[in-house]
């Protein structure tokens, strides 16, 4: 069996690679500067995945975190994607792990994604790794299909017990020190 080499985003150079595997196994199209948006704000989020005596990579995951609504420190998942041939091997859990481990060494208390409905692929695999279905969101894709938003919920490490009182975050899972605005995406279930 062949060993799979993971390592982060590096630069431009990774990008003509990424946008092939997502282009070739994803159905929503993007253009370069979405990826760019993800991969140069977050760089660190983002793995590839390679074959060893390889230089081409056969799986990629693109991720960002950021506050959402000013209260909660949030993963996003927007890309993964693994070349057919290369599929049930692990290489996207591997990658799904890699990018969520960094995420909650930063403080996250979630990670979202999207994937469609009838991705049972897709679906058995985050759920395996304990995402959970949040809720469908009807023509949420340019093609018209539905999705579901899967929801992990990151539970305060060992880490954020000796932070000083003032630092931790509230027993939700949340920061919250001010109000919060409310959940206009909820409103909205498609594109």
């Amino acid at each position: 069996m062949t060993e799979i080499l993971y390592r982060q985003y590096v630069g431009e150079s990774d990008l003509p690679h990424i946008m092939a595997l997502v282009q070739s196994e994803l159905s929503e199209p993007y253009v370069i500067y979405t990826y760019r948006y993800f991969l140069h704000q977050w760089p660190q989020l983002s793995f590839l995945a390679i074959p060893a005596g390889s230089s081409d990579p056969i799986g990629v995951i693109v991720c960002k975190q950021s506050m959402h609504k000013h209260a909660s420190n949030r993963g996003y998942i927007a890309m993964l994607s693994v070349s057919k041939s290369w599929r049930k091997r692990g290489v996207a859990s591997t990658l799904v792990r890699r990018s969520v481990e960094v995420m909650r060494r930063h403080g996250v208390d979630e990670v979202v994604l999207e994937t469609e409905y009838d991705n049972a692929p897709a679906l058995s695999l985050y759920e395996s790794l304990g995402f959970i279905r949040e809720k469908r969101l009807y023509r949420f894709y340019l093609n018209g299909k539905d999705a579901f938003r899967l929801v992990l919920s990151i539970p305060p490490s060992e880490l954020d017990r000796n932070l000083p009182h003032y630092m931790k975050r509230s027993p939700t899972n949340t920061i919250l020190s001010y109000p919060v605005a409310p959940d206009d995406d909820d409103e909205v279930s498609y594109r």
